[in-house]
């Protein structure tokens, strides 16, 4: 209970609570608040939040398995060619490294949308999880897709800045991965070049990490704007920006402690059938005569094992970061623009 000055200056009188009629108090919140309503939510609305994510990632995977599937039928002549050959150059392998890219891509893109539909339909959520309302799936999936435009016009224009980073590491990764196969043959094959502009692009991905966090930080809220102000993608971005300036810190706080607790149940998870998962696949090829083809093969399995447990785990996990940036964006528009006692009535009114 907490006190305020009495009547005239005497004595000290209690100060009432804040309402709460959902899973947050009606009021500036801490991380408490934040990260107790999030899994508050996700307890009440754990169903629909689970069928959506399983929905959207449903989505995401047809986009993957297609792409792989027309990737594997333009190169699986090459791949028995691969597998089979004791000795395997550089240039036999870069398509085999290239239609890696293009599932990468492809998986890139895939996650792109589930996320884009995944962090509509949690706007959705915390509208209603704010007010204490219940919410059906069928409702939740209507409006989130008829926001599902605007919501992912910000999701993307918010990933650019994150994803130049990421592409320049990888490709990073791979010139230094065909540095290395390039220097194991008789000759250096360019293997020196290849190691210098791949370190190149590293530096790059490392000078231009920075400048990704802050602007995705500061476009955190626009999914959940998009949806609740029914905003243009543009729009959206603008007014988190406004949400966002002069907090930018505790925001940045607060998302970073739900990320690090979401990545650790991740990576426990991961890691318990990740260990299981690459003793199977690796123990056959080291038990005999290794080829490039059998070590590549076991690797492209691991790496398709691993992005399906990613999924999985996105789908049990994915929606708490989403629920705490939407409470986030209560939480600035109660600070800056008194939000609360709308949220009080609106709660109050009964619910069609």
């Amino acid at each position: 209970m907490t006190y305020a000055p009495g009547p005239y200056g005497y004595g000290y009188a209690p100060v009432p609570p804040p309402p709460k009629p959902g899973v947050i108090p009606l009021a500036p919140l801490d991380l408490n608040h934040v990260l107790g309503g999030a899994f508050g939510a996700y307890r009440r609305h754990w169903k629909v939040l689970l069928g959506i994510t399983l929905a959207s990632y449903a989505l995401a995977a047809l986009v993957i398995a297609g792409v792989g599937a027309a990737a594997w039928s333009g190169l699986s002549d090459r791949w028995a060619h691969t597998s089979t050959a004791e000795d395997v150059s550089l240039s036999d392998l870069t398509p085999l490294f290239t239609a890696l890219g293009v599932i990468w891509l492809a998986c890139s893109v895939g996650l792109l949308l589930a996320t884009g539909l995944l962090h509509s339909a949690v706007a959705v959520v915390v509208q209603e999880a704010v007010l204490g309302r219940r919410i059906g799936f069928g409702t939740v999936w209507r409006r989130a897709w008829s926001r599902f435009g605007a919501v992912l016009g910000a999701v993307l224009l918010s990933a650019v800045a994150a994803v130049v980073p990421a592409l320049l590491f990888m490709v990073g990764l791979f010139l230094m991965l065909a540095a290395m196969i390039a220097s194991i043959g008789p000759d250096d094959g360019g293997g020196a070049g290849w190691a210098v502009t791949g370190l190149l692009f590293l530096l790059l991905a490392l000078g231009t990490a920075p400048l990704a966090l802050w602007l995705w930080v500061k476009f955190s809220l626009a999914p959940t704007a998009a949806v609740v102000e029914s905003a243009g993608t543009l729009t959206a971005l603008r007014r988190s920006a406004r949400l966002v300036r002069g907090a930018w810190w505790r925001i940045f706080g607060y998302t970073l402690v739900m990320v690090l607790i979401v990545a650790g149940v991740t990576f426990v998870m991961q890691m318990v059938v990740s260990l299981v998962t690459q003793a199977s696949l690796f123990g056959a090829p080291l038990a005999q005569h290794a080829t490039p083809g059998t070590v590549f093969f076991s690797m492209g399995t691991a790496a398709v094992v691993s992005t399906l447990l990613m999924l999985l785990t996105q789908a049990l996990l994915g929606p708490l970061q989403p629920l705490a940036s939407g409470l986030l964006y209560v939480d600035q528009r109660i600070r800056r623009e008194n939000l609360a006692p709308a949220l009080a009535q609106a709660a109050a009114q009964p619910h069609a």
